[in-house]
């Protein structure tokens, strides 16, 4: 089983930046791809950004392009989202999440087997 642990979320004024990071531990299977995804008050859990944990391949949601960025650091099994020119409309809770296997696309939350608590995120204006 995996456990993943986000850190770094917090309050930010609009157009300010925060580095959120999802540490990954226990029986690691081999690993596809790890991805973000958050959930705002009342909406469904929507997808943020992925990455492609032996390729390196990111994509975005249209929404956050441009201004997230997503990395990974794989000897240390984590991975990381970079958020710069926050907006109000990013405040949401925001989770990590990983797959192990290939297929399917990449931002349904169906794909992902296993979820981190979550940290929330708070951009006032």
């Amino acid at each position: 089983q995996v456990q993943l642990v986000e850190s770094g979320g917090g309050l930010v004024q609009a157009g300010g930046s925060l580095r959120l990071s999802c540490t990954a531990s226990g029986r690691t299977p081999s690993r596809y791809a790890m991805a973000w995804f958050r959930q705002a008050p009342g909406k469904e859990r929507e997808f943020v950004a992925a990455i492609g944990w032996t390729t390196g391949i990111t994509n975005y949601a249209d929404s956050v392009k441009g201004r997230f960025i997503i990395s990974r650091d794989n000897a240390r099994n984590m991975v990381f989202l970079q958020m710069s020119n926050l907006k109000p409309e990013d405040t949401a809770v925001y989770y990590c999440a990983d797959r192990t296997y290939s297929g399917g696309g990449y931002a349904a939350p169906l794909l992902y087997n296993s979820w981190g608590q979550g940290t929330h995120v708070t951009v006032s204006s």
